[in-house]
C-alpha cells in the first residue's frame, strides 16, 4: 500500500498503455489486493464504454468517468476540472474525515501520459495540490511487435513510464518475450519492468540476451484512431451477429485495434473484448452492468463508423 504524501498533497498515479493492454484488469487486481488503498479512480475512455466504472467501483473510494475525449488533448479540460474538484473536496475535509489521499487515473489507450503530466504541472492550482507519484504503463506482449513498429503513441507511452508492466506474457514464447523486453529497455532504459497475467503479478523467466526489434522511423501525423459506438438491437440474431463480428475482426483486425462490448445473455451481462485479431475469452459482469448492455465499441482507423453500421444492418437483416 502506498503511503499518503507527507506534504498534504493528493498523490496521483497515471496508468497508461495502448489499446487492449489490460489496464482495467490489472487495476482491478491491484485494488482488490489493496495496492492503492481506497483510491479515487478517474477513468478516461476514447469512447463511452459501458463497464469499467462498474468493475472498479466496489474496490475504490469513488469513480469519476471522463468520456468527453482523450485526457491528454480533447478531454484535457475535463480532466483538469475533475482533479480540481477532488482537490477542493479534499481540502474542505478534516484530516480525520478524508477517505483517501490517492487518485488513480486510468487513461484512454490513446493517451500520452507525458502530455497529462505536463497539463498538471502547467496548472497553477493542481501543481500545488497534486503530486504525481508514478507513471505506470502496460505493454501487451502479444501485440507489442506490431504496435511498436507502426504506432508512434505506443513508443511514447513506454518512454514516459516510471514502471512498465508486461501483460499476456504467458501467451508468447520466451524468444518473443525476450525481444519485447529488450525493445522496451531500449525505448526506456530506466523504467522498472514487471509482468502480469490476468492482472496478477507474474515472475519473468530467465530470458536470453537478444537484440530489440528493428523499429522503423514513424511520425505521429498519420490517420487518427477514432471510436465508433454501435447500439445492438434487442431483436438481433446473436448467431448471425457473432458470424458478422468474427468475419469483421478477421478481415479488418489490423485496422480495428480494439473492440469492446456488453451483451445480454441468460446468464447475465457478458463482456466481449478483442485486440486486433485476438478475441479474449468472454467474461460475465456484475448485475449492475445490465443497464448498459447490447453496446459495442470499435476503435481503429481506415474505415467509417457508418460503414460498420450499414454492414451490420445488411448482414443481420438482409
Amino acid at each position: 500500500m502506498i503511503a499518503p504524501p507527507e506534504d498534504g498533497r493528493l498523490r496521483l498515479t497515471i496508468l497508461g498503455g495502448y489499446l487492449g493492454s489490460g489496464k482495467t484488469t490489472w487495476l482491478r487486481h491491484q485494488l482488490y489486493e489493496g495496492g492503492f488503498g481506497k483510491a479515487h479512480i478517474l477513468i478516461n475512455e476514447a469512447a463511452e464504454t459501458p463497464v469499467d466504472d462498474t468493475l472498479l467501483a466496489s474496490q475504490s473510494a469513488g469513480v469519476t468517468m471522463l468520456s468527453g475525449g482523450c485526457a491528454c488533448c480533447t478531454g484535457k479540460d475535463d480532466l483538469v476540472n475533475a482533479l480540481k474538484a477532488l482537490c477542493d473536496a479534499h481540502s474542505r475535509q478534516k484530516p480525520e474525515d478524508r477517505k483517501t489521499a490517492q487518485i488513480v487515473l486510468e487513461t484512454s489507450g490513446l493517451a500520452d501520459p507525458a502530455a497529462i503530466l505536463d497539463a498538471i504541472q502547467q496548472d497553477s492550482v493542481l501543481v500545488h495540490h497534486i503530486r504525481v507519484a508514478e507513471i505506470i504503463v502496460l505493454v501487451d506482449a502479444m501485440n507489442a511487435a506490431d504496435q511498436l513498429r507502426t504506432e508512434h503513441l505506443g513508443r511514447a507511452q513506454i518512454e514516459a513510464a516510471d514502471r512498465i508492466i508486461l501483460t499476456k506474457v504467458d501467451a508468447v514464447p520466451d524468444a518473443v518475450l525476450a525481444t519485447v523486453v529488450a525493445t522496451v529497455r531500449h525505448l526506456n532504459p530506466v523504467a522498472r519492468i514487471e509482468a502480469a497475467v490476468k492482472g496478477e503479478p507474474f515472475a519473468l523467466p530467465d530470458l536470453p540476451a537478444v537484440p530489440p526489434y528493428d523499429l522503423p522511423r514513424i511520425s505521429d501525423g498519420g490517420e487518427p484512431i477514432q471510436p465508433t459506438k454501435i447500439d445492438i438491437p434487442d431483436d438481433v440474431d446473436w448467431a448471425t451477429f457473432s458470424i458478422w463480428l468474427s468475419a469483421l475482426i478477421y478481415a479488418r483486425g489490423d485496422d480495428l485495434v480494439r473492440v469492446k462490448g456488453v451483451f445480454d445473455t441468460p446468464a447475465g451481462p457478458l463482456l466481449l473484448q478483442a485486440v486486433r485479431k485476438s478475441v479474449q475469452p468472454p467474461e460475465l459482469l456484475p448485475p449492475e452492468a445490465a443497464q448498459r448492455q447490447n453496446q459495442i465499441v470499435f476503435i481503429g482507423r481506415g474505415y467509417k463508423g457508418d460503414d460498420l453500421r450499414r454492414s451490420l444492418d445488411y448482414f443481420t437483416r438482409g
